[in-house]
């Protein structure tokens, strides 16, 4: 199975997301990120990222950025996105049924409906970080369990 995290500049939080999803998943399972703009691409994540990821034990410096493509539609399994914003870039972007199918907001996959977005910690700090890590990892172990589930 193949998952794909996605933000908006794939530089805070997917690649957290990507950083802890893998360490919550066998190893036939792949993970990636990506972003739904292009400005960061080719760029390593945010230093505040790596450092809380690194805090849990957790590399991520070696990720670079990338935008979303269409490819991702074909090639993954479940597309999950961090904010309404960027459900809705991404499901924008292919009229296909199935391929919209595949997208979900990531919080409310991992169960919480009372909190739908993951906030922006970019414009924040270490703090607004390690929120965001927690975050994810409490979402990552139920969507892992989800994914699991019927190994």
């Amino acid at each position: 199975m193949k998952i794909l995290m996605v933000c908006l500049g794939n530089i805070c939080r997917s690649p957290l997301a990507e950083g802890i999803m893998k360490t919550k998943l066998p190893e036939s399972f792949f993970v990636d990120s990506a972003g739904t703009i292009s400005m960061h691409e080719g760029k390593h994540p945010d230093s505040r990222s790596i450092k809380i990821a690194a805090n849990h034990g957790i590399d991520i410096s070696k990720q670079k950025s990338r935008p979303i493509v269409k490819s991702d539609f074909e090639n993954f399994d479940k597309i999950y996105c961090m904010d309404i914003h960027v459900y809705q870039e991404v499901i924008s972007r292919t009229n296909n049924e199935e391929y919209r199918q595949k997208v979900s907001l990531f919080l409310e996959a991992a169960g919480n409906h009372q909190n739908t977005e993951v906030p922006d910690p970019y414009w924040g700090d270490l703090n607004d970080f390690e929120n965001v890590f927690q975050m994810l990892d409490e979402g990552c172990n139920t969507i892992a369990r989800q994914l699991t589930h019927n190994i």
